[in-house]
Formats: C-alpha cells, sequence, structure tokens
C-alpha cells in the first residue's frame, strides 16, 4: 500500500527556484520547493518527495496571498508548461531572478565580486519570441475540472504545449502570448485543416501519426519560416498541407517540411525540404545580419539579445589587437558582432549547420577576421588549437545549460588568458566552474540580463580578470 502524502502547514514562500518551482520555509526553517506558489504566499504544502535537506511538493491550501501577486493575462495560464510566472509582477520578477544570480555566487561558489550590476529587464514582457515549436498530439492533456464534472471526456488529439512535466500530454493553445499573432493564425489554421480532413496526429508512445510538429520563426526583418514536420511520407495530403499554408500566409517568406520516422523530435540529423521561398530568413542585430536556417541555434528574444551582446561589448572591453576566442559559437552571432572590435575573433561549434551559417553571416557582412571550426569544444579546444590561432588575450564562453566539460576549464587554465567573458543560461553552473577558476581569475563583473520574461530562465554575463 503506498504512503499516504503529509500536508506540512504554514510555509512562507521566499523567492524562485529553477523549473518555475517556488522557495520557501516553514517555521521549523525547513526548505521547501513549492509548484504554484509565488514569493510572499503562505501555504499548506502536499509534500511529494521528502529529502534530508529539503522538501518538494504542492500548494494544497494557500492561508495568505502575497501582495506581489498579478492575474495572469493568458488562459492557458494554469495549465501550459510555459510562462510558470505570470501570476507574479515583472517588477517582482526581476528582483527574485537578480537574487537567483547573487545566490549561485554567494553561496554555491562562495565568491567574493567587485561589481554586482543590477538584472536589465526587457522592454516587452510579451510577443517577444522570435521562435515557437508546437506539437500535434493523439492525447490532449485533460484538467481536473474536467474530470470533476463526471460528463464523459474527450482525451482527443490537440495541438499545443507540453504539459510541465508531460511528455506526451499536449495542452491545446488557441492563443500563445509570446510570439506576434500570426503564429497562432498559422497554427490554429493547420489545427482546422486538420480537422477537415481527418488527419492523424501523432502518438508519441506508439509512433504512428501524420501531423507531428510545428516550428515557426520570424525576425525583426519582418521575415517569416515556417516548418512543418510531418511523422508520416505522405506526399499527397503533405502537398495539400504546403500548398494551403502558402496560398493563406503569403507572408511567410520560407516554408519548409520535414518528414520524421524516428523515436524522437529532434531534426538536426533531418532532410528539410523547401517547398517555397527561400531556405533561410534574416535577422538584424546592431550593424549585423544573421542568415538563419531550419536548424540554426538563435538568440530567441531579438531585442534582448541586442541587449545583450552590447553588455558583452562594454564588460569585455575588447581591444583592437585582442585575439578572442568564441567558445560555443553556434552561427557565430557573438563572434560577429564583436569582430570589429578586436584583432581576430575563432568560434568553435559541434553543429555544423551552424558554422555553415557562421560562415554565410560572415560573407553577408564582409567581415575578414572571423574564423569557424567544427567540432565539440571539448576535443577541438586545446594546444594545437591555440598553436594555430595563437594565444588568446580574451575567451567568451556560452555553454549549455550544463556548464563547461572539465576538459575546457582545463585549457582555459592553461592558456593563461588575461580576460574571460562567460555568458550563461544556468548561473548555478557558471558559478560552479567559475569556482573551479578561482585561484587564477578574480570576478570582476556580474550582469543578469533577463531574456525570458514570466519563465524561471536568466543570462548572466561574467567578467573574469587574471590575477
Amino acid at each position: 500500500m503506498a504512503r499516504k502524502k503529509k500536508v506540512y502547514p504554514d510555509v512562507l514562500i521566499s523567492g524562485i527556484a529553477d523549473k518555475g518551482m517556488s522557495v520557501g520555509r516553514d517555521a521549523e526553517g525547513v526548505v521547501y520547493f513549492v509548484d504554484g506558489a509565488v514569493p510572499g504566499d503562505l501555504v499548506d504544502v502536499l509534500v511529494l518527495r521528502k529529502k534530508s535537506s529539503y522538501r518538494k511538493g504542492i500548494v494544497k491550501e494557500f492561508k495568505k496571498l502575497s501582495e506581489e501577486r498579478v492575474e495572469p493575462f493568458c488562459e492557458h495560464f494554469s495549465n501550459c508548461g510555459g510562462c510558470k510566472w505570470q501570476d507574479l509582477n515583472y517588477d517582482s520578477q526581476l528582483k527574485y531572478k537578480e537574487k537567483v544570480v547573487h545566490d549561485a555566487f554567494g553561496r554555491i561558489a562562495n565568491l567574493e565580486i567587485r561589481d554586482i550590476r543590477p538584472i536589465l529587464g526587457c522592454q516587452e514582457t510579451r510577443y517577444y519570441r522570435n521562435k515557437m515549436e508546437y506539437t500535434f498530439s493523439s492525447r490532449r492533456w485533460v484538467t481536473q475540472e474536467e474530470l470533476d464534472t463526471q460528463e464523459e471526456v474527450d482525451f482527443g488529439q490537440a495541438v499545443g504545449l507540453f504539459k510541465a512535466g508531460q511528455f506526451d500530454k499536449i495542452v491545446p493553445i488557441t492563443q500563445c502570448h509570446l510570439q506576434d499573432d500570426l503564429a497562432n493564425q498559422i497554427r490554429n489554421s493547420i489545427d482546422a485543416l486538420a480537422k477537415e480532413y481527418d488527419w492523424k496526429y501523432y502518438n508519441i508512445r506508439e509512433h504512428h501519426g501524420f501531423l507531428r510538429n510545428l516550428r515557426i520563426r520570424n525576425s525583426t526583418t519582418g521575415e517569416w519560416m515556417v516548418i512543418v514536420v510531418f511523422g508520416e511520407d505522405d506526399s499527397e495530403n503533405i502537398e495539400i498541407v504546403m500548398q494551403y499554408l502558402s496560398d493563406k500566409f503569403p507572408q511567410i517568406n520560407s516554408l519548409q517540411y520535414i518528414i520524421n520516422k524516428k523515436l524522437n523530435d529532434t531534426i538536426n540529423d533531418q532532410k528539410v525540404i523547401l517547398y517555397k521561398g527561400k531556405d533561410h530568413i534574416v535577422e538584424k542585430l546592431g550593424h549585423i545580419q544573421y542568415q538563419v536556417s531550419p536548424k540554426s541555434f538563435f538568440q530567441t528574444n531579438t531585442m534582448q539579445a541586442n541587449l545583450l551582446y552590447e553588455e558583452i561589448v562594454k564588460i569585455g572591453d575588447f581591444g583592437k589587437e585582442d585575439i578572442v576566442y568564441d567558445l560555443y559559437t553556434g552561427l557565430g552571432s557573438i563572434a560577429l558582432y564583436i569582430a570589429d572590435k578586436c584583432q581576430k575573433v575563432i568560434g568553435i561549434e559541434e553543429i555544423k549547420e551552424a558554422i555553415y551559417d557562421a560562415n554565410l553571416n560572415k560573407e553577408l557582412n564582409r567581415i575578414e577576421n572571423a574564423f569557424f571550426e567544427v567540432g565539440d569544444v571539448k576535443d577541438q579546444f586545446d594546444g594545437r588549437f591555440v598553436d594555430t590561432y595563437g594565444k588568446p588575450d580574451v575567451i567568451i564562453v556560452d555553454p549549455p545549460r550544463p556548464g563547461l566539460h572539465g576538459d575546457v576549464v582545463q585549457t582555459i587554465l592553461d592558456t593563461g588568458v588575461d580576460k574571460i567573458v562567460y555568458v550563461s543560461c544556468n548561473p548555478s553552473t557558471q558559478a560552479r566552474d567559475i569556482a573551479l577558476m578561482s585561484e587564477l581569475y578574480n570576478v570582476e563583473v556580474i550582469q543578469p540580463v533577463d531574456m525570458f520574461p514570466h519563465t524561471h530562465h536568466i543570462e548572466n554575463i561574467a567578467l573574469l580578470k587574471k590575477k
């Protein structure tokens, strides 16, 4: 028999944590990670997981609501796994995100920071994303309220976003406030067309179904890219979908599709088929134009990326004679942005399509002092690399959330570089990595930047200087 879950009373929520959880303590000082509360709430917590150092659970009852609460603006807020902090006012979001960064460096790494700068927030807190991905699923998420009605519930197919913590349940989305409304029109139109033709949505457990995923990208230059991912190679119906989109949405500059029969949704190893228009769209950040292809990684908040890159330029204080390494360069977005500030910049990225884009963007912008290599940073960035390109004056790192591989940390230390600009979307792993370099480097500056309002995600720039 399963052990009954216990409710713990009067937990005061004081901050935010990873994955949209809040954090608080009870009267005895026990730490709780809670889903469904915001800082300032006093709640009773139904504990689902208990460890020696913390408890994790959900709100069982609200005893007192936080004064920092606001009414969510999205009808899907309570079910969608996306914008977890819509019910917390934006100034408070910034305050608590800034605290997360400070705690990471102070508690995790125990580092002294010489210049801690206030977080930079977004001017636009809605419709700020330039990329969204939706999933067509044979089974939708059904709310407890629907089940409690005791009426027959339709568990049928839906297109939308995943329910938090569910890999096979989709919350049907009618209006998302993250991307320009044209994205809603495109998604909803395909859904309506599918109902007309009785097309089956993908069953992720049994691995069959016609419509699988939808990727929509747009740019501040006014261009749109739509990629439809099909789970079956049905040429007749694929033609119906693509021609329909071509006719109904002349705003689409790049209309493409993929036939993905694999067991996972990644497209990096898939053939992208151009149906109409260009095979890319063009984005612009400051003085640089970027060609963005279906497989390109590009900052998903263009306006805030511009701010982020300007801060990198200021904090990096690059000299005209500097040799700069840009590790995890992606499509070379940072490297190209700073190229006119230094002697030369060299980027490494393991996705070959991204490096292809980086070289195209280099030519597009007539930049001659940027160079790019394909490969895993931990393998490419070694003594041979340094011998080839010269000892760096500055190293920029912008790794994935898990942070730097230990070999990369050691190679950075071996170079004896004077300055490191560490850009991260995960302050915890960033602080951990920087602590490993603390014997040789001081942390001069940290600059948090909010790239994604209403989410737990935080970007942080740290400047390290050799002691």
